[in-house]
């Protein structure tokens, strides 16, 4: 596995909290990331990228991650390392819309490693892919789509007649209201054996995750890249559309290529009847 200038690709570790999991992943993978990975189960983490000036999605049509990165294979190849290690992948419709051609599979994101992949996901008993979960209120997908053909559909009552409509052999989920809560999509999955979900859902997915107090960590890719604002851009920064009132995070992980930035937070839970907050270890 190498860069554009076919230099080794590894990341520098700066810093990592002591103690976290450890997967016995293959040396290539392990030498790349420049140290060891794992995670707790069950565990939901959710991987994206934001500019210096914390822009996480650009207004253009089509997928913004990539030209936030500056197309930095080290954030594809972490990227394809979390999904490696994921039951399932939850996308929300909106990014679905914007990357409809895309598979969200490891080796699609960073071929270089796809056999190290391969051998990952069957060393910790995975299926050879991760499970696709496309969250939909409306039901209002394209589901002619090849990831949607054998995804997982979870959508709402009102959700399921248009889905129905449209894919009538489709493997959908139901959930219990018209409002998607986060806490029932988990309850669904993790019914079905699904421990380690990651979620590469866009700012507004991601906000609502930690508003319900649901996320466990973040993986988030800091790029060198300034972008701006002015008024009516609609740019979007990590956390977009909710008060999320200050929730705190601790480093859990910092590593380094070139001027990139990789780092690894926990999110903090807050105590039923507690106003303090405890990290979520």
């Amino acid at each position: 596995m190498s860069t554009s200038d076919s230099t080794p690709l590894r990341l520098e570790t700066l810093f990592e909290r002591g103690s976290l999991p450890r997967f016995e992943l293959p040396e290539p993978l392990i030498a790349a990331y420049g140290g060891a990975l794992g995670f707790d189960r069950p565990r939901l983490f959710a991987n994206l990228v934001a500019s210096l000036d914390g822009v996480v999605a650009l207004p253009a049509g089509g997928e913004s991650g990539q030209i936030i990165s500056g197309n930095s294979l080290p954030d594809r190849f972490v990227m394809g390392l979390l999904r490696a290690c994921a039951d399932v992948v939850i996308v929300g419709a909106g990014t679905f819309r914007r990357s409809p051609t895309h598979l969200w599979h490891p080796d699609v994101i960073f071929p270089p490693a796809a056999a190290h992949f391969a051998e990952a996901r069957a060393r910790l008993g995975l299926s050879p892919k991760p499970l696709l979960a496309l969250v939909t209120a409306s039901g209002e997908l394209d589901t002619t789509q090849p990831a949607a053909r054998g995804a997982l559909l979870i959508t709402t009552p009102r959700g399921e007649v248009s889905l129905r409509a449209r894919a009538p052999s489709a493997r959908i989920a139901v959930l219990g209201t018209d409002e998607v809560r986060f806490s029932e999509v988990l309850s669904v999955l993790h019914a079905q054996g699904a421990q380690l979900v990651l979620t590469e859902g866009g700012p507004t997915l991601f906000a609502q995750l930690v508003a319900e107090d649901v996320l466990d960590e973040l993986f988030l890719t800091s790029s060198p890249l300034l972008f701006g604002r002015y008024p009516g851009d609609d740019r979007k920064s990590l956390a977009h559309g909710l008060d999320l009132g200050g929730a705190p995070l601790e480093l859990l992980s910092a590593r380094r290529h070139q001027s990139h930035l990789f780092l690894r937070y926990a999110l903090t839970r807050k105590r039923p009847g507690c106003s303090r907050f405890e990290v979520n270890r």
